[in-house]
Parts: structure tokens; C-alpha cells; sequence
């Protein structure tokens, strides 16, 4: 799940500094965007990419931190309106930022780990598929 988080926000910061797709300070023409949300995006993402390349343990610990500060940035936006730490916001960014704190926060605190040893074979040996060849 870091790995997808980590993508998709660098893919977003990114989009967020490409005429066209965003213009007049609105990314696709719904979100509030400006650099230094761009960049938010970007390091939001980097460390995602980081923790997915570390261990499960540091994800989780990823999830958990990126839950509350995006947490906190949805209450204050929600709260105050307009600009959130000097980055300008509408509606749709902070019910966005609810949804993604959200997710975060379940996969951070919520969700169960999986074990290699609970996961089902995904590929049978030829010897226990019954074929001869």
C-alpha cells in the first residue's frame, strides 16, 4: 500500500505543476493546487516510496504518521476554510484529505497484517498437480 500511496502522490505533485492539467490554480479543475502544495505532494510521496522500500514496520509506522498530520490538515481545513499552513484549499481538497487520512489511518492502526505463511499457494508444482508430461 506505500508503494501505491507513494506513486499516486508523486504522480500528483507532479501533475500539479503541468499546464493543462492544471490551470488557475485547480488541478483537473477540482482541486486547489499551488507550489508549495505541489511539494507537500511530492515529499508526502517520496516517503511513502522510502518507507514501502524499508520494511513492513516502517510502512505501518509511515501510515500511522501520514494518518494524523493528514488528519489534522483535513480538521484545520475543514475548520478554517481557504488556507491551511499557507497552502490554499477548497472543499473538495479537504474532504479529500478526510477520505485519504482515513485509509491511512486504517492501514496504519486497523489493518491486520498478512503473513507469508497465511497467504494461499499461488502456484502448484507439477508434481502435486496430478499431470504427467
Amino acid at each position: 500500500m506505500a508503494w501505491v500511496f507513494g506513486i499516486v502522490f508523486v504522480l500528483v505533485g507532479i501533475l500539479g505543476f503541468v499546464p493543462g492539467v492544471t490551470s488557475g490554480g485547480m488541478l483537473l479543475g477540482i482541486f486547489m493546487v499551488d507550489s508549495m502544495h505541489n511539494i507537500v505532494h511530492l515529499a508526502s510521496g517520496i516517503v511513502a516510496i522510502g518507507a514501502a522500500l524499508g520494511s513492513a514496520a516502517y510502512a505501518r509506522l509511515y501510515f500511522k504518521i501520514f494518518g494524523v498530520v493528514y488528519a489534522l490538515v483535513a480538521v484545520i481545513g475543514l475548520a478554517m476554510g481557504g488556507s491551511v499552513l499557507g497552502m490554499m484549499m477548497n472543499m473538495s481538497d479537504n474532504l479529500l484529505h478526510v477520505v485519504i487520512a482515513a485509509a491511512a489511518l486504517w492501514i496504519g492502526f486497523g489493518m491486520k497484517e498478512s503473513s507469508p505463511a497465511s497467504m494461499p499457494a499461488m502456484v502448484a508444482s507439477p508434481s502435486s498437480s496430478g499431470m504427467s508430461m
